[in-house]
């Protein structure tokens, strides 16, 4: 087990039979943000960057969302799920998003095959927690 998913189970507010969808949104949250931030890069560098733009912007507004919504999500004293609520929802419609863009370039990049992936795999450990809460 994971450091965060050790430490989250460490918490005295951890909601029986969640505990493990809040570690999987919070781990998969942060391994999007970094995914999306590394692929944005690597799109500035491409010599086809007029044509990735769209995939650029998408990547920075999904990693901003992933990183906000895995801290709210690691946070479990408050009595505020409604806006978790709607915090894993729109992570999870800009996780959709930016792997929908993402997949329009992964035959061609490498890392948008990779962040398509990771985009996936977070939008999933949102609803998951979404419909656990």
């Amino acid at each position: 087990m994971s450091t965060v998913g050790q430490i989250l189970y460490t918490h005295p507010e951890d909601p029986e039979g969640v505990g493990a969808k809040i570690t999987a949104c919070v781990e998969a949250c942060g391994e999007c943000a970094q995914v999306c931030t590394v692929c944005a890069d690597a799109c500035l560098g491409e010599e086809t960057v007029a044509d990735l733009v769209a995939c650029v912007r998408t990547d920075l507004d999904c990693a901003d969302m992933c990183a906000v919504t895995g801290r709210a999500v690691s946070r479990r004293t408050g009595e505020e799920d409604d806006v978790l609520r709607l915090l894993l929802e729109a992570c999870a419609e800009a996780c959709r998003k930016c792997a929908e863009e993402c997949e329009r370039h992964a035959g061609e990049h490498e890392h948008c095959r990779l962040c398509a992936e990771a985009c996936r795999r977070c939008e999933q450990a949102c609803r998951e927690l979404l419909a656990a809460i």
